[in-house]
């Protein structure tokens, strides 16, 4: 990791900086229009004809200001910001100064801007999303639908991606890096409350300064983190069936130099959601045996999560960031699972019944610690953070299996098992990124990264006869290390005359995986790189041109070399006998895959929306893939006395040869006036899979396609009941796609909500959703070898109806300490570093 040190010290030896000396000085008070009340900590600038900034300082409590030892040139303007207030700007005439040299502008009244804060109360609404050639930008307040849910309620309404009935997450048919405030998270998206999210990030493509596993793409969730003045929050409350539970407060108080900030959320859901499977035993292609199972869960999840910080303002340009959050939650599972076992004549061979109780817990805290250094120079910038992440989770289980005879009801075997699991997880990331801008157009960025995750988990299985419990084979202690440390250049500029923009990067990323299973002292892993003669295996390139056509219309075409890492779930030789007739298990011998990718991007704006479409080519070579096949006997030897049935199937992965997937993406944003608005997106895309196991052919491929709506109507009426009423429905449809053994079945589903804005400037809203209005969503798939025929389908979640109220408070002059008249907070200016 030396290649990594070097890299940090050079970029925090750029803080270094030196002042010049000058010889005048400006003095003033920024006051509120009207009232004459004092605006605390604006945001004062001198800056030169080329918009650098010379100087900054903000305004103390009395809101007056002071910008000492400027240099008496008379290039020089004022500029004066504040949250809720239009920008000010006046040019400095030193003729007007004193013989002291100093300027007294005296009082500068501030405009209201149109979406100020009224008792910190916006009046406007943010645009649902903003299409960009690099990432799109989604905005959930705008997601009614979404209201008093969680993370899952409101990816599922973001174009290209699809979360399935068991809340897997899919960017155009791959597993995307999923972050939190641009880091990696030991927290699942079921965990993260809808109302605790500022903004979404899609990113398709992404450069060399990301990760290089986000071969799939990136989703960043931004957490919510208001610095407006004074105190202002939002609290949410709401109820529904089946189970549902949520509440959200959220707090923030600044002051002159300090900025507090708290979240909280509570969040519970249940119901009872149906599985079934059916399968045809093969000899030669001719059926031997079949057999159904049907299955109920009733399920009761509780989710809770804290979050609280500070921002600190050091001066105008360094500020620290500390913040920590909590979570927990726990749920159960009860569910009943019913067999028919049939001959090859369609003759009832037996039955089972299969009795099943889960229960789990986990608790996470996160603590991150941000330093950001602004430089005069405009767009300069260097941030460092280091996050750190420790959860712990439980688990129990109980499974009792019934098998009768035909026509009897009494248990021919019985078979129970008793489950206890548990997991620890330590991580932490450094990393520091360095921006500085060259010239007009030209941008240098450069940064380093280091991750480390520590893992351990053990599940111990029973078998349980006559009251003596006997522990079975497959109970496994497990702990590994994952360390990946990277550090990347870009650089870009523009060529006017061709109005061509580029941006060209390198990314050097070094990756390792150490597991062992502690009862057997057996290791697993990877290294990658495995040696230094493959160091340009590391190496991850990525190159974005982008050419002007209009003002308002360009086109993009970028490339980017990426990876994919085995995960612990997929490496981890663990058998999961959750479901007896489908064993998982993963596979010690997987290895990262590489993955090509290709995007072109044409993206227009006009007076009442924005288009965009998109061709993408990826190319994953190694790809990590689901295989299935029949349970051997020496598989099922080893798993004695677990109520595993003969025919149960066994459920890994293994390395492709390749996968390749050929799209057309186009989304679109139109407003036809203030009343209604729509959004509709539409994927095509055709897969090819190249694999093989032995002597087994598994190539297959296919086309598929999806499609969302999310449609939007508002009604602005005279009457004042009526008035303020907005409605909306989202859809979507996910055809079937092709997978080495088969296809998945098709995805459907259509949430509707209504809500309700009242009181002054809308600070109270109701809103009534529906999720899965006709309780059709579901997950599952058909998988065809020359062993057996299945079709199967699960489903997480069920239709619910939520009520959820919403309430916006705040001032923007209340303050809890009050510090003496004119007893300035000066910030003391600094010069290009």
């Amino acid at each position: 990791m030396k290649y990594f040190t070097t890299l940090l010290l050079t970029l925090f030896t750029v803080t270094l900086f030196a002042q010049t000396p000058n010889s005048g000085s400006i003095t003033g008070m920024i006051n509120e229009p009207g009232t004459g009340k004092p605006v605390i900590s604006a945001t004062i600038q001198v800056l030169n004809s080329n918009d650098s900034v010379i100087l900054s300082t903000v305004s103390s409590n009395d809101g007056s200001f002071l910008l000492n030892t400027l240099s008496r040139t008379n290039d020089l303007y004022l500029s004066v910001t504040a949250i809720g207030f239009a920008p000010y700007n006046l040019s400095i005439n030193w003729a007007k100064a004193g013989k002291d040299g100093k300027i007294a502008i005296g009082k500068i009244e501030l405009k209201v801007t149109a979406n100020a804060l009224d008792e910190v109360v916006v009046t406007g609404r943010r645009k649902a999303f903003e299409m960009k050639l690099d990432k799109r930008v989604f905005n959930p307040d705008a997601q009614i639908t979404a209201k008093g849910g969680t993370g899952v309620d409101v990816l599922k309404n973001i174009p290209s991606v699809s979360v399935d009935a068991q809340g897997g997450v899919e960017l155009r048919g791959s597993s995307p890096q999923i972050f939190v405030d641009g880091r990696p998270t030991i927290l699942t998206i079921e965990q993260i409350a809808a109302d605790d999210i500022e903004r979404v990030e899609l990113i398709t493509n992404p450069s060399s300064k990301y990760d290089a596993a986000s071969s799939g793409g990136i989703i960043n969730i931004i957490l919510k983190k208001n610095k407006a003045r004074g105190l202002n929050g939002n609290v949410t409350a709401g109820i529904g069936y089946p189970d549902i539970l949520n509440s959200y407060l959220g707090l923030n108080y600044r002051q002159g130099k300090i900025n507090f900030f708290a979240t909280g959320n509570y969040n519970q859901s249940g119901g009872i959601a149906r599985g079934e499977t059916k399968r045809t035993n093969l000899e030669d292609g001719i059926p031997t045996s079949s057999f159904t199972q049907v299955s109920e869960n009733d399920r009761l999840r509780k989710n809770r999560n804290t979050r609280f910080g500070i921002d600190y303002f050091i001066d105008d340009k360094n500020t620290v960031t500390v913040s920590q959050g909590f979570s927990g939650g726990n749920g159960r599972s009860i569910g009943e699972q019913n067999q028919t076992y049939f001959d090859k004549s369609e003759n009832v061979s037996g039955t089972g019944f299969r009795d099943e109780t889960y229960n789990w817990n986990f608790n996470n805290s996160s603590t991150q610690a941000i330093y950001k250094r602004t430089f005069s120079k405009k767009g300069r910038e260097l941030t460092s953070d280091f996050t750190y992440n420790k959860g712990s989770n439980s688990n129990s289980s109980i499974f009792v299996n019934d098998f009768f005879n035909p026509g009897s009801s009494v248990p021919a075997i019985t078979n129970t098992v008793r489950n206890e699991g548990g997991s620890e997880n330590d991580q932490f990331t450094i990393q520091a990124d360095y921006v500085n801008p060259y010239g007009e157009n030209g941008n240098l960025e450069a940064g380093f990264r280091y991750f480390n995750n520590d893992y351990r988990s053990f599940f111990n299985a029973f078998s349980v006869e006559s009251g003596n419990e006997n522990k079975l084979p497959f109970s496994n202690n497990i702990a590994y290390k994952e360390q990946i440390g990277a550090g990347y250049l870009n650089y870009g500029n523009k060529i006017e005359k061709w109005k061509l923009s580029y941006q060209a990067g390198v990314r050097l990323e070094l990756s390792r995986f150490d597991g062992m299973l502690l009862d057997s002292n057996k290791q697993f892993g990877y290294e990658y790189p495995e040696n230094i003669g493959d160091i340009l295996k590391s190496i991850f390139p990525s190159l974005y041109l982008t050419r002007d056509i209009s003002e308002n219309t360009q086109l993009q075409l970028n490339y980017s070399r990426r990876i994919r890492r085995p995960n612990f779930w997929q490496l981890n030789p663990f058998v999961d006998i959750s479901d007896p007739l489908n064993v998982k298990q993963g596979n010690i011998n997987l290895i990262p895959e590489t993955i090509h990718n290709f995007e072109l991007n044409f993206n227009k704006t006009y007076d009442k929306g924005n288009f965009m479409t998109s061709v993408y080519f990826s190319n994953n070579v190694d790809d990590i893939t689901r295989y299935s096949d029949t349970i051997t006997k020496e598989q099922l030897a080893g798993l004695d006395n677990a109520a595993i049935n003969p025919n149960a199937i066994l459920n890994t992965f293994i390395n492709a040869d390749y996968t390749n997937r050929l799209g057309l993406e186009m989304n679109l944003q139109h407003k036809f006036n203030e009343r209604f608005d729509i959004m509709p997106s539409v994927d095509f895309q055709y897969r090819r899979v190249k694999a093989q196991v032995g002597e087994l052919n598994l190539d297959n491929e296919g086309f598929n396609w999806e499609t969302q709506l999310t449609a939007n109507y508002r009604i602005i009426s005279k009457q004042k009941f009526f008035n303020k009423f907005s409605f909306q429905l989202t859809g979507e449809y996910e055809s079937p796609e092709v997978i080495p053994q088969g296809r998945t079945i098709a995805e459907t589903r259509m949430d509707f909500a209504i809500r309700k804005d009242f009181m002054k400037n809308n600070k109270a809203s109701l809103v009534f959703a529906i999720d899965d209005v006709f309780n059709n969503r579901r997950w599952g798939q058909t998988i065809e070898t020359p062993r057996f025929i299945q079709e199967s389908y699960s489903r997480w979640n069920v239709r619910q109806f939520k009520l959820t109220f919403s309430y916006r408070f705040g001032s923007n002059d209340f303050q809890f300490m009050n510090k003496r008249k004119g007893g300035g907070e000066e910030s003391d200016g600094g010069g290009e570093g």
